[in-house]
């Protein structure tokens, strides 16, 4: 069959190419799923320069999402025409989603319910801010929250446009741009200087100070994306983590067992499939591609400047 590999391993988006790899055989409790379209990640750019790990008993073939009559999150594999997956981790496909957006729903859903129910600890009336709200994760955040009974849901980006689409789009309370040297001010006196209970994280360092400055006591920050890097530029208050009793935790969903996602996959299931059998909730789609056009898709995805999933249909 068809796969998408890396020459070296590892490598800039123009090291992708396709290649004939065999077709992969089921073991007991999986499935065999005949891919029509993939989802483009943060964590396969991360993959593909060799700064993601990848569990011990996954192929290098890339690709977390796959959209089918079923969809799935995938340890890694969905870059391909077929992927053996455990039948505990297949989604039925609503009849009214495309299997464009079906694939851009696991990694991205999947990984707002964990921040939300697994780290975050969500209750009805808490509050949320997603960092890099016109992310495929945050968008998916900002409805899981408005619709979970968040008292606010605020959410950070680096322009107006995306700013403005996060509130007049999306529905957020309020959203913050980042370059604005007074965003935390900002934030701070949207929550009437309470701060916010949970933070999700895909920047990194770059806001760690100011995640310290607007979080609420006893406030939660789930660390799930590094896009400014891996270290720290600036000095920070420690103090803070301990005089507000923050809980601070990093999380990838690779890293995860099977029982752990298994778990994941049953509370989306019950949190928000329902609400896209109905229509309430959306898959916002960036761009779509032909999976030929890989090496467009990852470029497309290095530009930070997309609102929505980028998916890759298989023909």
């Amino acid at each position: 069959m068809r796969a998408i590999d890396i020459r070296g391993d590892v490598g800039p988006a123009e090291s992708l190419y396709m290649t004939e790899i065999p077709k992969p055989a089921p073991k007991e409790g999986q499935a065999l799923v005949k891919v029509k379209a993939f989802g483009i990640n943060r964590a396969d750019i991360m993959q593909r320069d060799g700064e993601y790990p990848v569990p011990p008993w996954v192929g290098k073939i890339m690709g977390l999402d796959v959209g089918d009559e079923v969809f799935a999150l995938a340890y890694g594999g969905a870059y391909a025409e077929y992927i053996t997956i455990s039948t505990h981790m297949l989604i039925h496909k609503p009849p009214h989603l495309s299997w464009e957006e079906a694939a851009g729903i696991p990694e991205t859903w999947l990984t707002a319910t964990k921040v939300m129910y697994k780290i975050g600890e969500f209750t009805r009336g808490k509050s949320v801010l997603w960092h890099a709200g016109a992310s495929g994760v945050s968008i998916s955040g900002i409805q899981l929250a408005l619709s979970a009974g968040a008292s606010a849901v605020y959410a950070t980006a680096r322009s107006d446009e995306k700013c403005d689409f996060c509130v007049n789009t999306l529905g957020a309370t309020a959203a913050f741009n980042t370059t604005d040297p007074n965003w935390v001010d900002q934030v701070m006196k949207a929550t009437n200087s309470k701060g916010v209970d949970i933070i999700a994280d895909l920047i990194g360092p770059d806001v760690f100070a100011e995640n310290l400055k607007i979080a609420a006591k006893d406030a939660r920050i789930v660390l799930i994306g590094l896009m400014s890097g891996f270290t720290f530029k600036k000095e920070f208050d420690m103090g803070l983590l301990a005089f507000k009793r923050v809980r601070y935790e990093g999380s990838t969903l690779r890293s995860r067992d099977e029982e752990f996602q298994r778990k994941l996959r049953d509370t989306f299931v019950s949190e928000a499939l329902p609400q896209f059998q109905s229509g309430q909730f959306k898959v916002y789609i960036e761009k779509v591609l032909p999976w030929e056009k890989i090496i467009d898709a990852h470029k497309l995805m290095e530009t930070n400047k997309i609102m929505g999933k980028i998916i890759c249909t298989i023909n």
